[in-house]
C-alpha cells in the first residue's frame, strides 16, 4: 500500500512539474536593436544574446541583456557607447521586468498572432523607469514569438551625451525586440 503510494505521488509530482515547465517558454538568443536617428548622424547597434523568459499562466515576462553585447558598424562608436555614455563596466546589463496585461486574450494553445499590451519596468544606466508598450505575440506549435517596438527618452535614464556629440546622437532612441521562445525543458 505504501509502495502504490509512492508511486502514485511521484506521478503525481512528474505531471505537475511537466505542465509547469509548459507554461514557461525561454530563449538565450532573443535580439535587441536601437536606433538612432539624429541631426548629423544615424547609427544602429544590434545584441543577439539576451535572455528573456515569459510565463503563460501569469504573463510574467523578463529580458536581461548585457550592454557589451551591443554590435556597431563602427567600433569607435561601440567603444564610446560601453565606455562613456552607457558605462558597461558599471552598469554591465539592461532588464525589464514585467507582465502581459491582456494575458487572458493570448490564445497560447490556439496558433495565431495577439496584440498585446506589455507593462513593467525598464532599467537601463542603474535607472528603473515604469514602461508601457504594445506587442505582438505569435503562438505557432513549435513556440512563441514576441516583438515590440518602443522610445526610450536618453535622459530618463542618466545618459548623458556631451556637446560636443549631441547633433550626433539622438534624445530618443527606438528600441525594437524579436524573442523566439521555445518550451522551458
Amino acid at each position: 500500500m505504501m509502495t502504490q503510494f509512492r508511486s502514485f505521488f511521484v506521478l503525481c509530482l512528474l505531471i505537475s512539474s511537466a505542465s509547469f515547465a509548459q507554461d514557461k517558454y525561454f530563449t538565450k538568443t532573443a535580439r535587441v536593436n536601437f536606433y538612432s536617428n539624429a541631426a548629423l548622424e544615424d547609427f544602429e547597434a544590434k545584441n543577439k544574446t539576451s535572455v528573456c523568459v515569459l510565463d503563460t499562466k501569469t504573463g510574467a515576462l523578463q529580458f536581461s541583456t548585457l550592454i557589451k553585447g551591443f554590435e556597431f558598424e563602427n567600433e569607435e562608436m561601440q567603444e564610446h557607447f560601453n565606455d562613456h555614455y552607457l558605462e558597461s563596466h558599471k552598469f554591465p546589463k539592461a532588464e525589464f521586468k514585467g507582465t502581459v496585461v491582456n494575458n487572458g486574450s493570448v490564445g497560447y494553445k490556439k496558433p495565431g498572432s495577439y496584440p498585446v499590451q506589455v507593462k513593467g519596468q525598464l532599467t537601463i544606466h542603474g535607472i528603473t523607469k515604469d514602461v508601457v508598450t504594445n506587442g505582438v505575440l505569435k503562438v505557432d506549435p513549435k513556440g512563441i514569438t514576441t516583438t515590440s517596438t518602443f522610445n526610450v527618452q536618453v535622459a530618463d535614464y542618466g545618459i548623458k551625451i556631451p556637446s560636443l556629440v549631441k547633433d550626433k546622437i539622438a534624445k530618443v532612441v527606438k528600441i525594437t525586440v524579436d524573442a523566439g521562445l521555445d518550451p522551458l525543458k
